[in-house]
């Protein structure tokens, strides 16, 4: 009887500490429609499928640096991923004429994303170059646009229909951090020495970055 009556006793307490041991805010949020930049270095508003992105890239990317956080013991950083056109995933020629195409991102010089993606087409009787996505380069048991959030969106060269398109695919990390500041990169080493543009043939860009940082105190 006397634990039972403790136990109520401790209920409501332990109730008003479940509501209060996680905070959650969200320190950053850009979907580029305004053509804001700010905190961002090395990247240029572009246009894709209606709507204004990051980007392209093509052996180039982004960093985003953040400061002056508030107090916290992890930050969350997400946001859609395109892969524009002719990915190639891991394949790679001989004289290394094209792939492996790797994406990665890294915070606070720390790799977290050390990716292939392939968009390749599947044909019948052919070898489709796979990816490593959603594992690390060089894993390749991954077909072309695993993980995926949608396929064959269109690709970004308005001069002619890509056979590929561009597979979007929503990225999201939650890493231990407790610094005041942050900086998020992200870049690629694409390869493809047998286009006369290689921008147009394979590119990436971002769309509605978020940075949260959650205190589990």
């Amino acid at each position: 009887m006397i634990k039972k009556i403790l136990w109520i006793l401790a209920f409501p307490f332990l109730l008003s500490c479940a509501k209060s041991v996680n905070s959650d805010v969200e320190v950053y949020a850009n979907d580029f429609e305004n053509g804001n930049l700010t905190g961002i270095t090395k990247g240029e508003i572009g246009t894709f499928n209606g709507s204004k992105v990051l980007g392209q890239f093509n052996n180039g990317g982004f960093d985003l640096a953040l400061n002056d956080l508030p107090a916290h013991e992890m930050v969350e950083v997400s946001f859609d991923l395109y892969i524009h056109d002719n990915w190639d995933g891991n394949a790679q020629f001989a004289d290394n004429v094209i792939g492996p195409d790797i994406w990665r991102m890294r915070v606070d010089d720390q790799t977290y994303i050390n990716t292939t993606f392939s968009n390749a087409a599947c044909t019948p009787g052919f070898i489709c170059p796979p990816q490593s996505y959603p594992a690390d380069y060089p894993n390749n048991n991954q077909n072309p646009r695993v993980g995926a959030e949608k396929t064959k969106l269109p690709g970004v060269c308005a001069q002619r229909t890509s056979p590929t398109g561009t597979s979007l695919y929503k990225i999201k990390k939650r890493i231990a951090h407790s610094s005041a500041n942050l900086l998020i990169q992200c870049d690629d080493k694409l390869m493809q020495k047998n286009v006369a543009d290689p921008k147009c043939d394979e590119s990436w860009s971002v769309d509605n970055i978020k940075v949260r940082v959650i205190n589990l105190k």
